[in-house]
């Protein structure tokens, strides 16, 4: 018998801006992933003011899902999924973020996404915002860092709660939001990049303009949670964080310090705030070294503690060492990198794979929070061959998620309370850290490439069939 809840939500994950396309389809209007050029590993993907001639961005089209929404639904029910995470693409609905009426035809999109997931009885679990933020509201306002984002958001999640009160239960509002304590954050998720033109990498902000910018968010998700239990009861909502799970890498106390240092800078500073409802004590000594002196209005405190959470879930999908030691050997990660674990293997990208610290990773979460958790992102990013009989054997994949499961199922018989699991890039689309296509995800393949060519046809890889096995006997057969 599975250790698993019987409701277990299985499934899988995507962004709007990765997989859609159709970027200026239907009154659609410009976020900021659609100013953002491919890449790669090697090359950073850059964002511009405009859109350059001969440039490919490639979430103007992506995988095209917004024509292939019913074939992509119907391959996700044939998987037996239970659960299918996804996006709201916030320009599809306001397409400047500041219009007074939303955009009718853009809710028909997602009225037809919603309606095919309800009639095959897979669970929508909607992010509200993941990384699309309009770019008219960085050209404006300078993303997040200016306070007047907070009732626009309020507002387009308002438009979503009143128009799928009856078919969604299941809201996260912001995807990722501790990224926005990074440097690749102010692109990816508060966007402040207004006027600037360069790499993800090269963005200069202050430690101040960052932590206003996500106190901004706090205060936005705790509205949006708050009017969501006082007016549809039947809401479960949750926050989103990426975590990064870190090990000290050595038993020097200085190692330990830092550790400890960095684990709350990065995985507990925004949870606590989303959880908890108020900052964590530590956030004092973090807003005092860095330099941050936090504008709060009044009533603010107030608002954090009625707009706690009621689940939390995270991304997961690697670890990292922390060092006092400057020499110590570097490694790349998902955000930032971090110190080499020499007991670790890693991806095609440098990512390394860490099944038994996602068993860690959950018990101290549960143990902090004591709500119900649910890993809604975790996958590998490969490169994904073809074979001459137009087979995809992704061994490779199916090894890391199984070992992934297995001990996702060791952290349930800790004690944790898991309600569900969605790997990342159920269907490839466009990576959102390097711009490209190489870095597939998926259990279908879609051929499309990253030099903008391809015939968007999908394809089922070897994993598809092992998902569809691990949905069906509840995580019981995973060989």
């Amino acid at each position: 018998m599975s250790v698993l809840r019987d409701d277990f939500l299985w499934g899988g994950a995507t962004a709007a801006n990765q997989l859609e396309g159709a970027w200026d389809v239907d009154g659609k209007g410009p976020s900021v992933p659609d100013m953002c050029t491919n890449g790669s590993f090697e090359h950073p993907k850059r964002i511009t003011t405009t859109i350059e001639p001969d440039t490919l961005y490639p979430s103007h089209e992506a995988i095209d899902h917004y024509h292939h929404v019913e074939e992509d639904v119907d391959l996700f029910a044939e998987m037996g999924f239970k659960c299918y995470r996804f996006s709201v693409n916030w320009t599809r609905i306001y397409p400047t973020g500041e219009e007074e009426e939303p955009n009718e035809k853009g809710l028909e999109f997602y009225d037809k996404l919603i309606n095919r997931l309800v009639m095959h009885g897979i669970e929508p679990l909607v992010t509200i915002s993941h990384y699309e933020l309009p770019y008219a509201l960085v050209d404006k306002y300078d993303g997040w860092k200016d306070r007047r984002l907070v009732d626009l958001y309020v507002k387009y999640a308002s438009t979503l709660f009143e128009r799928y009160k009856d078919k969604v239960k299941y809201w996260l509002t912001f995807n990722e939001i501790n990224g926005g304590t990074t440097s690749m954050g102010d692109v990816l998720s508060t966007g402040l990049v207004q006027g600037f033109s360069g790499t993800l990498f090269d963005v200069k902000n202050t430690q101040q303009d960052r932590m206003q910018a996500l106190h901004h968010q706090f205060i936005a998700s705790a509205k949006v949670v708050k009017l969501a239990h006082e007016k549809y009861p039947q809401f479960k909502m949750g926050n989103m964080d990426c975590f990064i799970t870190t090990y000290p890498y050595t038993c020097n106390p200085d190692d330990l310090i830092l550790n400890q240092q960095a684990m709350r800078h990065m995985n507990w500073y925004a949870s606590d705030v989303q959880v908890r409802g108020a900052y964590p004590a530590f956030a004092k000594r973090i807003w005092e070294e860095e330099g941050v002196e936090l504008h709060m209005e009044p009533g603010d405190e107030e608002l954090l503690k009625e707009g706690k959470v009621d689940f939390y879930t995270f991304s997961y999908y690697m670890s990292n060492c922390v060092s006092a030691d400057p020499d110590a050997p570097q490694v790349e990660g998902n955000i930032m990198a971090g110190v080499k674990n020499p007991y670790l293997e890693a991806s095609d990208w440098g990512w390394q794979i860490d099944p038994k610290g996602l068993r860690w990773t959950l018990n101290e979460i549960y143990d902090r929070y004591q709500i119900p958790l649910m890993v809604v992102e975790n996958g590998l990013g490969a490169y994904d061959e073809i074979e001459p009989d137009g087979t995809i054997n992704d061994d490779y994949r199916i090894d890391y998620l199984r070992k992934h499961i297995i001990q996702m199922e060791e952290a349930v018989k800790d004690g944790v309370d898991l309600m569900g699991y969605t790997p990342w890039g159920c269907i490839d689309l466009v990576s959102a850290s390097t711009g490209e296509m190489a870095k597939r995800y998926g259990f279908i393949y879609v051929e499309k490439y990253d030099d903008g060519t391809g015939t968007l046809a999908r394809r089922k890889k070897k994993s598809f069939d092992w998902y569809k096995k691990v949905i069906a006997t509840n995580g019981e057969d995973l060989v």
